[in-house]
């Protein structure tokens, strides 16, 4: 029994949704703690980014030797915190620090809650670091794995849920959930200053729709690499000349978000000798990917067309282009890029 429902405290509306849409007898802890404190972590960071009036260089750099922002190691902090409190969760590593490490110091581990589910989360603590400055929208992107370790497990079975932080004018999150033995669901939550607490079910199932759509989408990232690849210049002049509305902020949250708000929607990110790949499959693309296709797209890599979560991670570095969205998009764009 949960620790609201012993207390005969109401569960949130947060809590309640997930105990009537997920099977709680295997993966309460994932309902009950791991899920809510990741809610937790997302409004934090977006009461992190309110205060921070100043963006500017940390002085310090990740793993990868990427610059960090003020933000980029306030918003790692954060979420940090939040899932050394589910006792579910035994390993944690992030974009910001790439390492699986123990989610918390050896023997700091909360008494409530149950063992038998083993966690590991992988994110991306901030993404849009380059349009935060102008206070532009940006995102967090968390991946929820089974067991004690993201890599060479297999994502579409391995990977059981995922959340897409949206901070912006509103603070919001889409949220996928898929366990063995269900189709998944994919849905949209409003976050205030408490955290799951206070979070209200924006739309109960995000879905893309079905033919035939009364206005398209495209967002065109890494835009340079059409001047390298002609396919992907006349894949873009084909969406121009067709009249579909150009969104696309340079933020990977906000962008495959509007397509899940619209319920229309391509996302290109391309990749060629001269426009390296950049975005890391363990930390943005794997998320991303299981919450486009419980929201009933497709997410693949370009370079050669197989579905993002088709192959487990070697390394927590490895990166690939991506085409997600509406299917009759993804497909469109597949054939265009690989003819």
């Amino acid at each position: 029994m949960s620790s609201d429902s012993a207390s005969g405290v109401a569960p949130t509306e947060f809590l309640a949704f997930l105990r009537s849409v997920v099977p709680l007898e295997s993966h309460e802890a994932l309902c009950n703690s791991v899920l809510p404190a990741i809610i937790d972590s997302i409004a934090d960071i977006a009461k992190i980014l309110k205060s921070s009036h100043k963006v500017a260089l940390a002085g310090s750099a990740n793993a990868f030797g990427d610059d960090q922002l003020n933000v980029d190691v306030s918003a790692e902090n954060a979420v940090r915190a939040a899932v050394a409190k589910c006792p579910a969760v035994v390993t944690a590593s992030s974009e910001e620090d790439p390492i699986e490490k123990p989610a918390r110091e050896s023997g700091n581990i909360p008494a409530q809650g149950t063992q038998s589910e083993k966690y590991t989360v992988a994110f991306d603590p901030l993404d849009g670091s380059s349009i935060i400055a102008p206070n532009w929208t940006v995102g967090t992107i968390v991946g929820i794995w089974e067991g004690q370790t993201a890599l060479h497990q297999a994502p579409a079975e391995k990977q059981v849920a995922a959340v897409l932080g949206v901070l912006g004018p509103r603070t919001t999150a889409i949220v996928a959930v898929r366990v063995p033995g269900t189709e998944g669901i994919c849905f949209e939550i409003g976050i205030g200053e408490l955290g799951a607490k206070d979070s209200e079910i924006v739309r109960p199932s995000v879905r893309l729709l079905q033919p035939p759509f009364k206005t398209r989408y495209f967002a065109p990232a890494n835009l340079r690499a059409a001047a390298e690849d002609q396919r992907y210049a006349d894949l873009v002049n084909h969406f121009i000349q067709q009249k579909y509305t150009l969104r696309y902020s340079g933020g990977l949250v906000p962008d495959v978000v509007h397509a899940l708000v619209k319920g229309h929607g391509l996302y290109i990110s391309p990749v060629t000798s001269a426009s390296k790949a950049k975005l890391r499959r363990l930390y943005e693309l794997f998320p991303i990917a299981l919450i486009i296709e419980c929201a009933g797209g497709k997410a693949i890599d370009p370079a050669d067309g197989s579905d993002i979560l088709q192959r487990p991670a070697k390394d927590t570095d490895e990166r690939a282009g991506l085409v997600c969205g509406t299917a009759e998009e993804v497909e469109l764009a597949k054939k265009s890029l690989l003819q």
